[in-house]
């Protein structure tokens, strides 16, 4: 049996990395209806800045099947995570397409704890309907 493959995307900005891991999820999606079901995991890693607290968050979707989406909304699932240094916060949600193929970037907005403010780059990742179901399923 072959192991299934795990796409990481990284990306680090004002000492945020963020890594997103996408996986098609078979066993809720139904292909024939045009229901192809992504879930995600993102780690959010302060890897030496001072604290920061998130604040909102900007999602772009592509759907190769339907015109592009955007995704705004305060904190993540929930939450506006405060991240110390040498500290992480992860998260995971999912995203539903109409065709097998399509894309996910963004942006978190950050406050420090002295007030300044910055946008961390979520690194584009793609999403991949496998034909062998093999991922997350």
């Amino acid at each position: 049996m072959a192991a299934a493959r795990v796409a990481l995307h990284h990306r680090i900005t004002d000492g945020i990395r963020i890594t997103a891991r996408p996986a098609y999820v078979a066993g809720r999606s139904n292909p024939g209806a045009g229901h192809f079901v992504f879930s995600y995991r993102i780690r959010i890693e302060n890897i030496g800045a001072p604290a920061a607290r998130l604040l909102t968050r900007r999602w772009l979707i592509h759907d190769e099947g339907a015109p592009d989406t955007v995704v705004e909304g305060d904190g993540v699932v929930g939450e506006q995570p405060r991240i110390a240094p040498g500290t992480a916060h992860e998260y995971s949600s999912t995203c539903v397409l109409t065709s097998p193929v399509g894309w996910m970037e963004g942006s978190y907005h950050f406050v420090r704890d002295d007030g300044s403010e910055f946008d961390a780059i979520v690194p584009r990742f793609a999403l991949v309907a496998e034909s062998n179901g093999g991922w997350g399923g």
